[in-house]
């Protein structure tokens, strides 16, 4: 068995931390002056003539006692975290007495209690999150991972990575053998996870026929232990599917996949409701880009295509054309690929902006697609994807999307290796379908399109 503690380097610089400091701070400010002053001409004067300094106040301080633990290498603990947002609160004041020597502040000092009540509210959340190891350690999942060979190793690898709440609390090699050395058996498993402090124990076992430790997952599991399987954890922490390690028994028995029939009526009055306000609400513009894609090549400014929906049925897509209207003449059905030299100018634009999407909210309305689920792909390609890829049939249980998972989850692939990525997704969000996931979905496709991230 080993046992490992991980200290993983900051990816945040002290430039980054302190642009995200500063953006509090004006947050902060922003909501003490709605709160304390009015909407009158000398507020307005005030906001414009105050801003610059009051985060000043506030950051700099806070960004001095930040250098300070850091180079001091001052372990993170809650009460080290107050202890930091103190001193700072502390010297914002000082500089606020002093800066107010200078010239009367008399309108400004409720503005100014406010805006750091705020701010350290604010960054108290935040530097918690950000060392939520030391902060909270109650929180973080300590997992004994229990097996041999390359699934236990990716495991191990995945659980270290420290991108989430979960630790490595210690490694047992089992079934036993000469390359590990490892003596450890398993009937000492549910005293060991206890020693360790586990509150997780997963079984990654390669073969588990006349191997698996029945009696101590069962005596870890009554001692309040978590015993889990790597395609359940490995969902927990990724967000997608294990497609290469799940059977067909694993999608019978497992908690998910439940589609009831009021969950469907919902999400199609959603999808409904919002396609149709959408199309409302882009019908102004639709000339713009219709003249747009005209003015720019030759051709249909709609552009259809056969592709593959709920059951296997295939259906017809539309979308604003982004490619010359001979794009496939030599080639047939192959994947767009960044800087596709096919794309038209203005289809550059449509597609990073993701408006030649738009009309999809047709297919929408007519009940083909939802507004959010698995990208339709081709019949082409749906045909050569099930023969290579396991499970691939089941993400047309359910309506594709305009967006989904996967779409938000994952940049653009055009290739198989990224179509099996794109099915964890897509798996995952059938397991776990609830109107909440699609609205969080939509929301990350706003944050998505805004940032121009993932377009062809």
């Amino acid at each position: 068995m080993t046992t490992e503690t991980l200290h993983l380097p900051r990816k945040n610089s002290l430039m980054s931390l302190s642009i995200i400091d500063a953006v509090i701070a004006l947050l902060s400010f922003h909501a003490a002056f709605l709160l304390i002053n009015k909407q009158s001409e000398l507020s307005q004067n005030f906001y414009s003539e105050t801003m610059t300094t009051y985060i000043l106040i506030v950051c700099l301080p806070y960004t001095l006692m930040h250098l300070t633990y850091t180079s001091t290498q001052i372990k993170m603990h809650l009460r080290n975290i107050i202890l930091k947002l103190l001193i700072s609160i502390a010297l914002s004041f000082i500089l606020f007495v002093t800066i107010a020597e200078i010239r009367p502040l008399d309108q400004e000092r409720s503005t100014m209690l406010v805006t750091i009540g705020v701010f350290a509210l604010l960054m108290l959340a935040i530097e918690t999150r950000r060392n939520r190891d030391d902060a909270i350690p109650n929180l973080i999942r300590r997992v004994l991972i229990v097996g041999n060979g390359a699934l236990a190793d990716d495991m191990e690898r995945l659980v270290a990575s420290g991108e989430h709440a979960y630790r490595v609390a210690g490694r047992i090699h089992y079934p036993t053998n000469a390359k590990t050395g490892s003596n450890t058996t398993p009937m000492d498993l549910c005293q060991t996870a206890l020693s360790l402090k586990a509150n997780k124990v997963l079984i990654s076992l390669a073969e588990r026929r006349g191997v698996f430790p029945l009696q101590e997952m069962l005596n870890c599991k009554l001692s309040g232990i978590e015993v889990l399987d790597a395609p359940t954890l490995y969902e927990r922490i990724t967000g997608k599917l294990l497609i290469e390690n799940i059977t067909p028994s694993w999608f019978i028995f497992c908690h998910g996949f439940q589609l009831s029939k009021l969950l469907l009526a919902a999400k199609r009055f959603m999808d409904f409701t919002c396609a149709l306000t959408g199309i409302l609400v882009i019908l102004p513009f639709v000339p713009l880009i219709v003249l747009a894609i005209a003015l720019d090549s030759p051709g249909p400014v709609l552009f259809r295509q056969v592709r593959v929906g709920k059951g296997d049925r295939n259906f017809v897509l539309y979308k604003f054309r982004t490619m010359r209207q001979d794009a496939e003449k030599k080639t047939g059905a192959v994947w767009a690929s960044t800087k596709d030299s096919r794309v038209t100018r203005i289809g550059t634009f449509l597609r990073k902006s993701r408006i030649d999407e738009l009309p999809q909210l047709i297919n929408v309305l007519r009940g083909e697609m939802s507004l959010v689920g698995p990208r339709p792909e081709r019949p082409e390609f749906v045909k050569n994807l099930k023969k290579i890829i396991p499970y691939y049939s089941e993400r047309h249980f359910v309506k594709p999307g305009v967006t989904g998972w996967a779409q938000v989850s994952y940049p653009y692939g055009a290739s198989v290796e990224d179509a099996i990525e794109k099915l964890r997704f897509d798996l995952y969000y059938i397991k776990n379908l609830s109107i909440s996931l699609d609205i969080k979905i939509i929301l990350k496709t706003v944050l998505v399109v805004l940032l121009q991230r993932g377009g062809r």
